[in-house]
């Protein structure tokens, strides 16, 4: 497992962009795929993105395809999510979460992989 740490998130008007990072501890950083998702107030937990150890494939839900990008150092084991042109229905708790699986990877439940604490994001009309 690896222990991950979220940070970046904050409030801006919509339109705007944020960087969320995700730093991983451990040396086996590189062989985790890792994701984000998200929970706002009063719903389920969903899938935001996702990016395999090899950097090769990317998974977005459609929700934030176009919009969001999602990068990876394994130099520094970390993870980034770019979020540009931010709309209010964004706005949620975003947690990183990491598995040695990437397939079904958007189905990660809480029992499975290892995942941060959430940082907030909040949109603003």
């Amino acid at each position: 497992q690896v222990q991950l740490v979220e940070s970046g998130g904050g409030l801006v008007q919509a339109g705007g962009s944020l960087r969320l990072s995700c730093a991983a501890s451990g040396r086996t950083f590189s062989s985790f795929a890792m994701a984000w998702f998200r929970q706002a107030p009063g719903k389920e937990r969903e899938f935001v993105a996702a990016i395999s150890w090899n950097v090769g494939i990317k998974l977005y839900a459609d929700s934030v395809k176009g919009r969001f990008t999602l990068l990876r150092d394994n130099a520094k084991n970390t993870v980034y999510l770019q979020m540009n042109s931010l709309k209010p229905e964004d706005t949620a708790v975003y947690y990183c979460a990491a598995d040695r699986n990437y397939a079904g990877i958007n189905y990660l439940s809480l029992s499975r992989g290892s995942w941060g604490q959430g940082t907030q994001v909040t949109v603003s009309s």
